[in-house]
């Protein structure tokens, strides 16, 4: 059985895939179960696929900027033109010669030339949606899926009777965290409430740097580990080392990117999590039954990061800051209230765990397996 998985190229895509090829391999034991990957070049996708054994395939691929200049104009041609035509002679190419049983699309624009490719040579394909608001590649690549999985209810624009409701697949290993060997990793105090700042994988330069104007009396109060992204981490590094004193630099835990190993005990450890508002994100804080405060990214493709972190906040699971409210003392001054409040951190806890949807890795497993039995 060979499944052929693609996505958009970002973490937010890749992670979802792994936890499902982990599941697959629990229901799944005969030895003839095969993964490939077909997508767009990502390094920290490569990265973690290639640690899971998938084979992988790079292919050409582009996007349509909603943004109105011209070198927007100018990209906008050279893919719709030149890139995403290529890319999907590439794929076709590549699913011809494998011939695998079934597609899953994660979604986004690099995966638009796979899974056209395998629409045209007829492989069956299943999409995933991760967001309440779809983007139009998801919107473009649905109308040839077979069945549609979503996390969030009442996913925009799909039809009804093509999607089944499973949530964002989460890796269960994220789960098996220990704060004693976080204590140990990170060499944390514990004399603090610790927060957890997390910028995804490309970081989120904004939030860095309203965290780095308040960074000295932040580390007052709290301890405080800081994913920055591999692109701010030297610049965020060099600006803490200036705000901070001597007697507040081991309350302060900066990292470019923690991996899954990393992560999970960071998890355990934590009494708070700021993060934007991606699925992944999302499912994950809500997986540990963390309290959190979500900030949307703005610039998000149908604001689809705003639509999240308001769904999840209904339940009560998270406190949602958008952008402009997102000054520096309000923040902190936010952070000081909710620390001297704990019943509100216990009833985010609560709503996180309620939101929750632990088997959602282990219900696509199954489906796929059940469609390609028969």
């Amino acid at each position: 059985m060979k499944i052929l998985f693609t996505g958009g190229g970002t973490a937010g895509h890749i992670i979802p895939i792994i936890a499902i090829i982990r599941k697959l391999r629990k229901i799944y034991s005969k030895e003839d179960l095969k993964f490939f990957y077909v997508g767009p070049q990502d390094e920290i996708g490569s990265i973690l696929l290639s640690h899971e054994g998938i084979k992988i395939k790079q292919v050409l691929s582009g996007k349509i900027r909603r943004y109105i200049d011209k070198k927007s104009i100018l990209q906008n041609l050279v893919d719709v033109l030149f890139k995403i035509p290529i890319g999907i002679l590439q794929a076709f190419f590549y699913i011809f010669f494998l011939n695998p049983d079934l597609i899953f699309s994660k979604g986004g624009f690099g995966s638009i030339p796979t899974a056209t490719a395998g629409w045209l040579l007829r492989v069956p394909i299943f999409l995933h949606e991760s967001d309440v608001a779809p983007g139009l590649a998801n919107k473009f690549i649905s109308k040839f899926s077979l069945k549609i999985f979503v996390s969030f209810p009442k996913t925009e624009y799909f039809p009804v009777k093509k999607t089944i409701l499973t949530g964002n697949p989460v890796r269960e290993k994220i789960l098996e965290g220990s704060k004693a060997k976080a204590k140990k990793l990170f060499q944390l105090s514990e004399e603090k409430p610790i927060i957890l700042i997390l910028g995804g994988s490309q970081g989120a330069q904004r939030i860095n740097n309203k965290i780095l104007d308040i960074l000295a009396e932040l580390l007052k109060n709290f301890e405080v580990l800081h994913q920055t992204g591999e692109k701010n981490f030297k610049e965020v590094e060099a600006e803490a080392k200036v705000v901070i004193t001597k007697n507040l630099e081991k309350y302060y835990h900066p990292f470019s990117f923690l991996k899954e190993r990393e992560l999970k005990h960071v998890y355990r450890a934590c009494d708070l999590i700021i993060a934007r508002a991606g699925a992944g994100t999302i499912f994950e804080i809500a997986a540990i039954g963390k309290p959190s405060i979500l900030i949307p990214l703005p610039e998000s493709a149908q604001n689809h990061q705003v639509k999240n972190a308001y769904v999840y906040a209904k339940n009560g699971a998270c406190i949602v800051m958008e952008e402009p409210n997102f000054t520096p003392r309000f923040f902190l001054e936010k952070l000081k209230y909710l620390f001297s409040h704990p019943e509100e951190l216990q009833k985010m806890e609560k709503g996180a765990g309620n939101f929750a949807q632990l088997r959602a890795a282990k219900i696509i497993a199954e489906y796929i397996c059940n469609y390609l039995s028969h």
